[in-house]
């Protein structure tokens, strides 16, 4: 019982709402019909034949005079509105409309009810004092020499600039050089390698490592004390050395996979040395640190080159032991390229359960984290998906968590489903991104475009429902929704990043507002009437008249009918009344 009250009540409320939604065409109509009604007595037919026998006096002077000044206001509030736009990227008409009349007539400000959920969740953790425009090395970048000096020997394109590339160069001598590399003769010639901007430069020095240590690792040891028969002992060795040329110079993934796990038996010699010795000073600690990247960077780039040579499962056997060995080490990413291998393999289950570890409110944000997450959602619904059924009946639970996580996915990154609708074209990811910019959006868009081909209809959920994120915040450079504003310097930082031949993507794309549209039109359209009137006169005058009388025609025709229609003597039986 009590159920079925609080079902009418809703109804009741509902239908409330719905008639006042409409009742101001309730009001218009019997503004027009009270107006038609009391024309006698407030005289309307006489003061229309006297506002047009005072515009029949007026000379084309007081016209060419009247479109001047009119576009000379309306010139004068343009010249201001872009002023306004070009300082500050916003239209100034509009920012007061939104912020005093808005007000005023009873609408709500969305950001101000908004603002309890960006004060938690996601928010929370992403409003720490660190750079917006911090830049992140890709956690699934390509190979140098087996992949993006490929690309330029067919396309004759650089896929790389400069400023990417140095940053390699600099996170190589963070993770592959310690203070105590001028001890070994190898390890300072890497040193040096790693500074080299010359790529054949960097090649031959890291082979001239690899033999220097070969030579120098030779001991001599007796087997025997009184014999003379020798046995020739080889020493570990130059693990960063084999790195580089796998990266650089094998120009197939196969070849790369050989140098690396020749590195893998230098780097994990290297490793269990220092890690014996790293309590014996600061200078072993720092070696054991360096010897730690190193491993690790081998270890994940092995199983990134059996992800790419089919072997999906071992990788991803690969990636899980590594993160159980090195749990500290964040730096690298290495749940991504798990969750890349295990969409691949369609373990949605092990998907789901490393996005529950690591989508998290205390742990930074990314595109594959948010957009996979969007993607596991989107798989329960979007097979059965339809916009036109969605619209009768209104969204279920599930597709309602899905929309909200497309939603969730496409704050954090703008750029991400125009890549993924193909409404962009890729290029190669660079070594390095920017989150929430277009750089990470080509990364993400690269390796997991394919996974979303595979759910079937999540292409079609993505597309009618990830433009709907933007009504959610409108200005997005002051105030966001789950994240904190987005930056404005991510597409300074991807210019830098990507090549010159890509068009950056930038977001939110600055379009002029409707107002400077308007008042240019405006402005131009009465300085066009005060030349022609100046120049024509008679000629405008019978056009203004043609015009006018075309306009009203509408209007006295209506007129006419509801004076046939309605009796002669209907005003003075309402007097009577």
């Amino acid at each position: 019982m009590a159920e079925a009250a609080t079902g009418f009540l809703e109804l009741l409320k509902s239908c409330i709402v719905w008639s006042w939604t409409y009742l101001w065409t309730v009001w218009f109509f019997l503004v027009l019909f009270l107006v038609y009604v009391l024309r006698v007595p407030l005289k309307i037919n006489d003061n229309l034949s006297t506002v047009s026998m005072f515009l029949n006096t007026l000379t084309p002077k007081f016209y060419v005079a009247l479109t001047g000044t009119s576009s000379l206001i309306s010139g004068l509030i343009l010249i201001f509105e872009w002023w306004y736009f070009r300082k500050y990227g916003t239209s100034f008409i509009e920012q007061v409309s939104v912020s005093h009349l808005r007000p005023l007539l009873g609408g709500v400000d969305n950001n101000s009810s908004n603002n309890s959920n960006s004060s938690n969740g996601d928010s929370d953790s992403n409003r720490q004092s660190v750079s917006e425009c911090k830049v992140w090395r890709n956690p699934l970048n390509l190979f140098r020499g087996a992949e993006y000096n490929r690309y330029t020997w067919v396309t004759g394109r650089e896929p790389l600039t400069y400023y990417d590339m140095n940053l390699s160069a600099q996170d190589h001598q963070t993770f592959f050089t310690c203070d105590s590399d001028h001890l070994r003769p190898a390890d300072a010639i890497m040193q040096k390698a790693w500074r080299e901007r010359n790529p054949q430069a960097r090649i031959s020095a890291a082979h001239e490592a690899l033999e220097i240590n070969e030579i120098r690792s030779r001991v001599e040891v007796p087997l025997i004390a009184s014999s003379t028969i020798w046995e020739i002992k080889l020493l570990p060795k130059c693990a960063t050395a084999y790195i580089l040329l796998a990266e650089e110079e094998a120009t197939t993934i196969a070849e790369a996979e050989k140098l690396f796990k020749q590195a893998l038996k230098a780097g994990d010699g290297c490793y269990r040395r220092s890690q014996q010795l790293q309590h014996h000073g600061s200078q072993y600690e720092a070696q054991h640190r360096r010897d730690t990247n190193v491993l690790v960077y081998i270890k994940r780039r092995l199983a990134m080159c059996a992800r790419r040579l089919g072997r999906t499962r071992e990788a991803v056997k690969m990636m899980r032991d590594l993160m159980k060995e090195f749990p500290l080490l964040s730096m690298f990413n290495i749940h991504e390229n798990l969750l890349e291998a295990l969409l691949e393999l369609q373990a949605y289950a092990d998907v789901q359960a490393v996005l529950a570890k690591y989508d998290d409110i205390s742990l930074p944000k990314s595109a594959t984290i948010c957009y996979t997450a969007a993607l596991l959602k989107a798989r329960a619904v979007s097979d059965k998906f339809s916009p036109e059924a969605a619209s009768r009946r209104g969204l279920s639970t599930a597709e309602m968590n899905a929309v909200e996580a497309i939603h969730r996915a496409v704050e954090f990154n703008p750029h991400v489903p125009k890549y993924l609708l193909e409404m962009k074209s890729l290029i190669l990811p660079p070594e390095h991104i920017l989150k929430r910019g277009d750089s990470e959006a080509i990364a993400y868009a690269f390796f997991h475009l394919a996974h979303w081909k595979r759910v079937e209809g999540a292409l079609n959920l993505l597309h009618c429902t990830w433009e709907g994120t933007f009504r959610m915040i409108p200005y997005p450079l002051e105030k966001g929704h789950l994240f904190y504003p987005y930056p404005i310097c991510t597409e300074t930082a991807d210019r830098e990043l990507l090549p010159s031949f890509h068009e950056v993507s930038v977001y939110p794309k600055k379009e002029l507002p409707f107002f400077i549209l308007f008042t240019a039109g405006l402005c131009s359209f009465t300085a066009m009437l005060a030349l022609l009137t100046h120049q024509f006169p008679e000629l405008m005058g019978v056009f203004a008249k043609a015009f006018l009388s075309t306009l009203f025609a509408p209007l006295n025709f209506v007129m006419e009918k509801v004076e046939s229609i309605l009796p002669s003597s209907l005003w003075h039986q309402l007097t009577r009344i």
